[in-house]
């Protein structure tokens, strides 16, 4: 569902590879970790699989359409969370759900439903008619969340999702991840909490200084559980992050 060939990013007029010819796909099922050190070049893939970024070489595929192609198609199929609120505050958080579904096209009926059913499940009930600037940090995020998810989208993608978020929400999170994979939809999410990738992924990627450096299946770590970590593992490929 999610198809990268060749991906390469520069910023500006620099040289230099924020992103350096990496490829990859992450099929329908996959709970997709996306690892690596600050700066690695994680939130810049992100940012140029969702069309936010303008990229300089390689391909971005998403349920079979090319981004280049129509990148509009592809954004209906993707719900994002960024890992920087961008919303607008200015509007209560319902007001805000009611825009995104607007955007996406959720009709009347759906969208109600959608929107109470994760409410309740973040327990956002009896703040969603505040402005978002009164929200926390943490009632931000959720609304993030609820946004990117009030549409139903193919691909899910996350970036640093459990900032700010309370243990309850976190959980609740964890648990609508592991659901999109069961209904063969797929989950591709940036985390610097080890544990969580560990527990919830069927797959790492690791990137560091703009390329990607291994891939491999949470079902290979578990058969070589007795020797080695998932933080063991990261620390050692990307040499502690230096």
């Amino acid at each position: 569902m999610i198809r990268i060939s060749n991906l390469s990013k520069c910023y500006g007029t620099s040289t230099v590879k924020a992103v350096d010819d990496i490829s990859f796909e992450a099929g329908g099922g996959e709970i997709v970790g996306f690892l690596g050190p600050n700066g690695a070049g994680k939130s810049t893939t992100i940012k140029c699989i969702t069309g936010i970024l303008p990229y300089n070489e390689g391909h971005i595929n998403v349920c079979g359409i090319d981004l280049a192609d129509d990148p509009v198609a592809v954004k209906q199929k993707i719900g994002y969370v960024p890992d920087e609120h961008v919303i607008y505050e200015g509007l209560t958080g319902l007001e805000y759900i009611n825009f995104i579904c607007d955007i996406f096209n959720v009709p009347g009926n759906e969208r109600k439903e959608r929107i109470e059913h994760y409410a309740e499940m973040f327990n956002m009930q009896d703040k969603l008619g505040l402005q978002i600037s009164k929200y926390s940090h943490g009632m931000k995020q959720k609304v993030s969340v609820i946004s990117a998810l009030v549409h139903e989208p193919e691909v899910f993608i996350l970036d640093e999702p459990m900032t700010g978020l309370d243990p309850q929400s976190s959980y609740m999170l964890k648990q609508v991840m592991n659901d999109y994979a069961a209904r063969g939809k797929v989950v591709f999410f940036s985390s610097h909490v080890l544990e969580v990738v560990e527990k919830v992924c069927s797959r790492i990627l690791i990137i560091d200084k703009g390329k990607l450096i291994t891939d491999f299946s949470i079902n290979e770590l578990k058969e070589k559980r007795s020797e080695t970590s998932l933080e063991d593992i990261f620390l050692t490929i990307t040499k502690g992050g230096e």
